[in-house]
């Protein structure tokens, strides 16, 4: 981590670039759902154009950092890319076909308060005293966002707004279970080897599920899919892995809080989603209850 203001000021610019990277991806999935993809598909096509990447990226780190995998390592690592891109991503998915892309970076958002929870649950950390209110806050602020959303979509805004907590805690978990792996394997072997798992999980669930013909999409389909392959896959990791570097996992966290608050002004002027009061305010009171949050 370097202190010199010029690499700060790279590192403030890498986290925030890293956040607006993040936040286009339920812009992307919204806009290629349009063209009548399934969820199936199009997460096949995201990681299978952001597998060649991470292949890439594992045969570097294995050139320039050789390590033997034990199979427990191996094993791990499976459950890691299980949980931590399969999973957490293919929810994040079929949930976006019944909500906003505002309230899913929300409710996604919510996965600090999640670690900070499972940790006590299963890691016997229990909650700090004074986490009790910043999980308060989040927790109503997700309550207005939804209450808001739930008036005018109903049931199908619920399963949505279900299967998109369901994969914010599988990521959630995925974090929980990382730390010790990652300080022993390093974090870009452990990205690189479970977003891979990830990939190949993603394709084979589509060779299993969907005729190969269901490939052939609109090209719009396809380059929303590179584009999310690369700007809000690839381009994103390695930025925040970057901003951590030169700042520290701290105050890269911090810059990482603005991505709800891009989602929501990206989903408005791209996707022309409507933007209410009770929505500001409870995207303000999660935004903020995170920010006070220490994991």
């Amino acid at each position: 981590m370097s202190s010199s203001p010029s690499a700060r000021a790279v590192g403030l610019g890498f986290a925030a670039l890293g956040a607006l990277g993040f936040s286009f991806k339920a812009i992307f999935i919204k806009a290629a759902y349009a063209y009548g993809v399934d969820a199936e598909t199009l997460l096949a096509l995201r990681m299978g154009y952001a597998l060649p990447f991470f292949i890439v990226m594992g045969l570097y780190i294995a050139r320039t950092e050789p390590m033997r995998l034990t199979r427990s390592d191996k094993l791990i690592l499976v459950l890691l890319g299980f949980l931590g891109y399969y999973a957490s991503s293919y929810l994040d998915f079929l949930g976006l076909r019944y909500i906003t892309a505002s309230l899913e970076r929300l409710i996604l958002f919510l996965y600090p308060t999640l670690v900070l929870l499972l940790s006590a649950a299963f890691l016997d950390k229990p909650v700090r005293r004074g986490m009790l209110v910043p999980l308060a806050i989040c927790y109503t602020g997700i309550a207005l966002a939804v209450g808001h959303d739930l008036q005018i979509g109903g049931s199908s805004v619920a399963l949505g707004c279900a299967l998109v907590f369901a994969s914010s805690l599988s990521y959630a978990s995925y974090l929980m279970l990382s730390g010790e792996v990652v300080r022993r394997l390093g974090s870009t072997r452990v990205t690189a080897l479970a977003t891979g798992v990830a990939c190949a999980l993603s394709l084979g669930q589509f060779f299993a599920v969907r005729p190969v013909v269901a490939l052939v999409q609109p090209w719009q389909v396809h380059a929303l899919s590179i584009c999310m392959a690369i700007f809000s896959t690839v381009l994103p990791i390695w930025l925040v892995s970057e901003a951590i570097r030169r700042l520290g996992a701290g105050p890269a966290s911090m810059v990482g809080t603005l991505g709800p608050v891009f989602t929501i002004l990206l989903a408005a002027l791209i996707l022309h989603e409507p933007l209410g009061l009770m929505q500001l305010l409870g995207a303000a009171l999660v935004v903020f209850g995170v920010s006070r949050l220490r994991v």
